[in-house]
């Protein structure tokens, strides 16, 4: 009986556990088309056909959902973007790589609104609480690991010791984040193109050898 009551609860907990994942899943997509605002839990609960009762046992306030929300599209992002660059050795080919990724995460709309977190990180810049400080968080470690990324390139020798990693960091990311708002207000991937040819053309400036980095190609 014990081994029994045992299995029906890690059925409840893993049954819970699906249900919470099909929540963030559509919760993610959503927001990053509507903003995490257009969140609710009752909404979420009639369009995934599920009790509210369920829904809100899983996340107590609409706050404590959205952060959720943050944190399961940043599970995402790492996937679609950060993995791939950290598959490759420190280098201009890691660096590289984690721009390109970002440009193809985006054009191929993983979350449907474009980047989730250009979407709502407007939504959330003058704001104050858990939210904006799970937005603020989740940019501020995507500069960070840029600005890692490249100062382990000059570790290895292929960036300038000279270059200021903090000014091409953030000329790359202004990059990669007009390329994701021309896109999706004018469907049209062109953009990507162009903002791979500038990176690339940026990152060769600063390299010891430009010729190590490839043509800015994202097919």
């Amino acid at each position: 009986m014990a081994a029994r009551a045992h299995s029906d609860g890690d059925g409840r907990v893993e049954r819970g556990n699906q249900t919470r994942r099909l929540i963030l899943r559509r919760s993610v997509d959503t927001a990053s088309v509507e903003g995490l605002g257009g969140l609710s839990l009752g909404r979420l609960a009639t369009e995934l056909q599920l009790s509210k009762s369920g829904v809100f046992a899983l996340f107590g306030s609409k706050v404590d959902l959205q952060v959720a929300t943050v944190r399961a599209a940043v599970a995402i992002y790492v996937e679609h973007v950060v993995a791939p660059a950290l598959r490759l050795p420190p280098g201009l080919g890691r660096l590289w790589t984690a721009c390109t990724s970002w440009l193809r995460y985006s054009r191929d709309r993983v979350f449907p609104g474009g980047c989730f977190f250009y979407a709502v990180s407007a939504e959330y810049d003058t704001r104050e609480g858990p939210v904006h400080d799970a937005v603020a968080t989740a940019r501020s470690d995507w500069t960070r690991f840029l600005e890692e990324t490249a100062r382990e390139a000059q570790r290895t020798g292929e960036l300038r010791e000279d270059v200021d990693v903090g000014q091409l960091v953030f000329e790359m990311i202004a990059f990669m984040e007009l390329a994701n708002a021309e896109s999706v207000m004018h469907r049209d991937d062109t953009y990507y193109d162009r903002a791979a040819k500038g990176i690339t053309a940026r990152v060769r400036a600063s390299a010891v050898d430009p010729a190590r980095l490839p043509e800015p190609a994202l097919s």
